[in-house]
């Protein structure tokens, strides 16, 4: 069993925080290839009753009408507060916060940039798909090191002082390093990054009344 498929089963509504897809785009002419089974999922999933969110990340920020539309996710693409599990809770991937990396900063604002992203959709898929995978240099990557440890660092600064500037929120989740954390600032009151199931293989669980929780998952449990 996937943690997607243990997810679909277990869950009441599940949110992936971004970078789900190494790279996803939905061009003129067709969508990222090689996803079949993972967008069959999905589908199934909500097909079944259970809601799914997904924030995109710095590798699958430019989906649409067809992960809205055929798939049946709720896509976003910018931070949101709601309710969770009866937690007012900051949702982001958290790419572009935080103290530095201003090439990055750069470099996103471009990519996002409605001509950036009409050229690229004018590519045939094959070709946009090639060019993305060179460029998002994700295969074989391992778990976080030197700058994405940095990073780290700079997000739950950021989060921690969200939280104290905004006394309406009780958890602010951020993904993007995937470094998995459940921090409480304050009594009630929470900083948490899921991790992943790939590396880490962790998630977090969220229970009205009740603190976050990570939890570890390993391939083959139910």
């Amino acid at each position: 069993m996937t943690w997607l498929e243990h997810a679909g089963e277990a869950a009441s509504w599940i949110i992936l925080n971004g970078d789900l897809f190494d790279f996803w785009f939905e061009y003129r002419w067709g969508t990222t290839g090689g996803y079949d089974e993972l967008l069959r999922m999905l589908r199934d999933i909500v097909d079944s009753g259970v809601p799914v969110t997904l924030m995109g990340g710095n590798h699958d920020w430019w989906g649409g009408s067809y992960l809205r539309e055929e798939i049946g996710l709720e896509f976003l693409q910018e931070p949101i507060t709601r309710d969770v599990a009866g937690h007012r809770t900051f949702l982001a991937h958290g790419d572009g916060l935080g103290r530095g990396d201003l090439g990055y900063h750069v470099l996103r604002s471009v990519l996002r940039g409605r001509p950036a992203r009409w050229a690229f959709g004018m590519l045939p898929p094959a070709l946009g798909d090639g060019i993305a995978r060179i460029i998002s240099a994700t295969e074989g990557r391992g778990l976080p090191q030197g700058r994405q440890l940095e990073r780290a660092v700079a997000l739950e600064e950021w989060a921690m002082t969200k939280l104290l500037s905004e006394p309406e929120l009780t958890l602010v989740i951020l993904g993007h390093t995937h470094l998995p954390v459940v921090r409480e600032v304050e009594p009630g009151r929470w900083y948490a990054n899921p991790g992943d199931w790939v590396f880490h293989g962790t998630y977090l669980t969220l229970e009205r009344a009740c603190e976050p929780r990570l939890v570890r998952w390993q391939q083959g449990t139910a």
